[in-house]
């Protein structure tokens, strides 16, 4: 998320970390699979790919991804949910960053995915989103990818309403240099339909 009084610090205050682990083990113990975003991720890489969680909260996909074998790095702006991140899993990198400034963290352009889930752009601060995606587009390696999961409808958000639609957002990405691979309604690659309340998305940086 980004620190402009994004939507996200709206809904929780920021300091949502705990609470927001406690959601996912409750998941956890009902037997639910919390790793679609994950297994969705690693069947785009190669062996010990460069990952950047772009709005990481509490970690979960880092780690996840992390466990199996991808060089992982968290950034959020949320430092109860970066706490969670740093506890369950230290060796890792979580960075304290907006992410419409991620170049001031220094990082260099050389992630082979970069990744946006859990609303992430929707729950911007209004205004902000073109800038956000022209600086994780710029955290690519020519060729990289750009992996984002949003709701479209106040059915998938925590929101009254959407405040991002895909016209929107696919002209940001190509503003920005990416190209659209792939579009699914799910993170199990369901087909996405015109009108679909949730699309993951799979933009890419050109190759050379």
């Amino acid at each position: 998320m980004t620190g402009q009084r994004d939507r996200w610090a709206e809904l929780t205050g920021g300091g949502g970390g705990e609470e927001y682990a406690r959601r996912f083990a409750r998941l956890v113990e009902a037997g639910h699979d919390i790793h679609g975003e994950a297994a969705f991720c690693a069947a785009l890489l190669k062996p010990a790919a460069r990952v950047l969680d772009a709005g990481c909260g509490t970690g979960r996909i880092a780690i996840r991804l992390a466990e199996l074998g991808h060089h992982c790095t968290g950034v959020d702006v949320d430092s109860s949910m970066l706490a969670v991140a740093r506890r369950d899993a230290p060796a890792l990198d979580w960075l304290l960053g907006d992410l419409a400034r991620l170049d001031a963290l220094g990082l260099e352009p050389d992630f082979d995915l970069v990744l946006a889930a859990g609303n992430v752009i929707p729950l911007l601060a209004p205004g902000t989103e073109p800038a956000v995606v022209r600086q994780l587009a710029a955290a690519l390696r020519p060729g990289g990818l750009l992996v984002t999961g949003m709701g479209l409808d106040a059915a998938h958000l925590p929101l009254a309403e959407a405040p991002v639609t895909l016209t929107q957002f696919d002209h940001w990405c190509s503003r920005a240099g990416l190209t659209l691979r792939q579009r699914y309604a799910t993170w199990s690659a369901d087909p996405y339909h015109q009108g679909g309340g949730y699309a993951v998305s799979v933009h890419s940086r050109p190759a050379t």
